[in-house]
């Protein structure tokens, strides 16, 4: 395995998927388990918002969690590698990371669950992975980096911070700033307030009713995510749904920037951002026009939907 360059930047790291790719493969599933716990315990929220995971000054974790009366949080934390799940009754289970297979893991977050009095069922096959193995019998997916999955975290931290950003100047029906297990990237996504029509893709384990729920209205959506899943590099991304006529032809003027067309995405790479002398300015620029020209070929409100600088 490529040994990490310890003298970069630590704000915007180096994050060369190759390096880290079986690592990123187990800690997905990982989340994956946590998620699906959170889905289990929690009612639907509108597009799903219920299940994602948040951004921590650590790592990422669930809200609270309901239980018996009171309240649980699961939280990764990235610094010192460990799992901890902690109660509002004050009991607290620690599981270290490390390599350890997604059997294991599972095994081990489960009995946790047990030791703090959690009664809860998940259904174990991993959900947006082809060819997934459940959880309780994936034995292959078992590395973890913890070097690689720290530079993962600081990546995933500013651009949580830049996506907030954004997302501040929007006034219109807008989600938080959150973590998709499923598809392993950290999403926002602004709303014209139409609804839209439903989705004819499969996503692999994944029914099509999620979808639907998904999607059910019109939405400009931005991201970032490591490049698993095939692509093969990290990026931002931002898409419209339905994408509306022209909207892969709008020029740009991110350095960079480009519309991939096997995606219906627009893409700038994150080595693009990290490597500019501005990356805030950089990123920022590119989630603004890219959302400017879903909205204009959409006919979205946009004076009604965006908030003006004083």
């Amino acid at each position: 395995m490529a040994q990490a360059n310890m003298s970069q930047d630590p704000a915007w790291p180096e994050l060369p998927l190759s390096a880290w790719s079986a690592s990123c493969e187990t800690l997905h599933r990982w989340t994956q388990v946590v998620g699906k716990i959170q889905l289990a315990l929690t009612p639907l929220v509108n597009h799903w918002w219920n299940v994602t995971l948040l951004t921590t000054a650590r790592g990422l974790a669930t809200p609270p969690l309901p239980f018996a009366g009171g309240t649980f949080t699961i939280a990764f934390d990235f610094l010192e590698h460990r799992l901890t799940l902690a109660s509002s009754r004050g009991t607290q289970h620690e599981l270290r990371l490390g390599p350890m297979s997604v059997a294991r893991f599972y095994a081990e977050v489960m009995a946790c669950l047990q030791q703090l009095g959690v009664k809860v069922k998940i259904w174990t096959m991993p959900s947006e992975i082809v060819d997934a193995v459940p959880f309780d019998r994936d034995h292959g997916n078992a590395a973890y980096d913890p070097v690689w999955v720290g530079r993962f975290w600081q990546a995933l931290l500013q651009s949580d911070r830049v996506l907030k950003d954004f997302r501040a100047r929007f006034i219109g029906k807008a989600s938080p700033v959150h973590f998709f297990w499923g598809s392993f990237d950290l999403a926002v996504t602004r709303f014209s307030g139409r609804r839209a029509p439903p989705p004819t893709g499969t996503t692999p384990n994944v029914a099509a009713w999620v979808m639907q729920e998904a999607y059910s209205h019109e939405v400009s959506s931005c991201g970032f995510w490591p490049g698993n899943g095939g692509y093969g590099r990290a990026a931002y991304y931002v898409y419209a749904y339905p994408e509306p006529k022209g909207y892969g032809a709008s020029r740009l003027s991110t350095a960079g920037a480009f519309y991939d067309e096997g995606l219906g995405q627009f893409i700038l790479p994150y080595d693009a951002v990290r490597q500019a002398p501005n990356p805030d300015a950089l990123l920022l620029g590119f989630l603004e026009e890219t959302y400017a020209a879903a909205a204009a070929a959409a006919g979205w409100d946009r004076t009604a939907l965006e908030r003006r600088a004083p």
